[in-house]
């Protein structure tokens, strides 16, 4: 055999053996599983939908969804490296961008979707708490800052009431059994409250700050950097599920966790109150700006971001 013959096969085993490298590569690379925080929260119906009927396994996309109790939490698993991307309120989201946490808000969830429950119906507005106890989801919560708000609002401040951080599962029960005064929380335990416990809704949160922006989709800067491919996929997906929801509500049920949904009617009044929001356009970045605001108002922030590190356009 020829020394050229030789060199050619030596040439062509090369190039085999790294076509096969890459392709080995891309295939380990899109089989790597996404980590997708969440709360046990209507806001996040988009995610559950998207899980459940299948969208990420059709897009090729391995996630593993871990559940958290609020969204301080969830960005707190995110700065340590253990999520890629997460369904979580704004408020928490901001605080810790703030605080230099490298993530940025791919597009948004939902707007309003939160109430303020009491179980004595004679309870009119949060001014007829003074000195009572009022739960909410945490002190890093989008339901704490509508909390300060509302008491500013109405003369007050969070030291007119107690206004302990509780699991969200466990505040309905506190609520009905009068551990607690009054609760502000997410749906569907808002509904939930109201149509199962038979307990009062004082204001909804449209009441307190009309259409405030809530729940946001959330990336670490590292897996937008690392894997923006699957990242511009997450986010159609988000679309698409949202869009779902936004078509057929009712028929979306069937996707969400049981132990979500208390029973099909008490879900469809919990969806109602949840308006569905996906595009980062200049007028859901004015609300965002406007909310905050009101944050650096109350002090919970002491800055102002900009959209450059706020948001990533993929």
């Amino acid at each position: 055999m020829s020394n050229q013959k030789i060199i050619g096969i030596i040439i062509a085993v090369v190039v085999l053996l790294l076509v096969a490298f890459f392709a080995f590569n891309s295939l380990t690379n899109n089989s790597e599983t996404v980590h997708i925080g969440y709360l046990p929260s209507d806001h996040d119906a988009a995610l559950f939908v998207a899980d459940a009927s299948g969208m990420y396994k059709d897009a090729g996309i391995n996630v593993e969804l871990h559940e958290y109790n609020n969204g301080g939490d969830l960005m707190c698993a995110m700065a340590s490296g253990d999520l890629d991307v997460g369904y979580v309120g704004i408020a928490p989201v901001v605080s810790s961008i703030s605080k230099g946490v490298p993530a940025k808000i791919v597009a948004g969830a939902q707007n309003e979707g939160s109430g303020l429950l009491s179980h004595d119906s004679s309870i009119t507005s949060v001014a007829d708490l003074k000195g009572k106890t009022i739960a909410t989801p945490g002190e890093a919560s989008i339901q704490s800052v509508l909390l300060k708000y509302d008491l500013k609002k109405n003369g007050m401040s969070t030291s007119d009431v107690k206004s302990p951080g509780m699991k969200v599962a466990s505040m309905n029960d506190a609520l009905k059994t009068g551990s607690i005064d009054a609760m502000l929380t997410y749906e569907p335990f808002v509904s939930i409250s109201e149509k199962s416990n038979n307990q009062h809704i004082v204001e909804r949160s449209g009441d307190i700050i009309p259409n405030h922006p809530c729940c946001v989709v959330v990336m670490s800067d590292k897996f937008l950097a690392d894997h923006h491919d699957q990242a511009q996929k997450i986010v159609e997906i988000h679309k698409e599920a949202t869009q779902k929801i936004i078509d057929n509500p009712e028929g979306i049920i069937q996707y969400l966790p049981s132990n979500i949904v208390s029973n099909e009617t008490v879900e469809k009044e919990s969806l109602s109150h949840i308006k569905w929001v996906t595009e980062m356009d200049d007028a859901y970045k004015n609300n965002v700006n406007n909310f905050l605001s009101i944050e650096k108002d109350l002090g919970i922030i002491n800055q102002t971001l900009d959209d450059s590190k706020l948001y990533a356009d993929i």
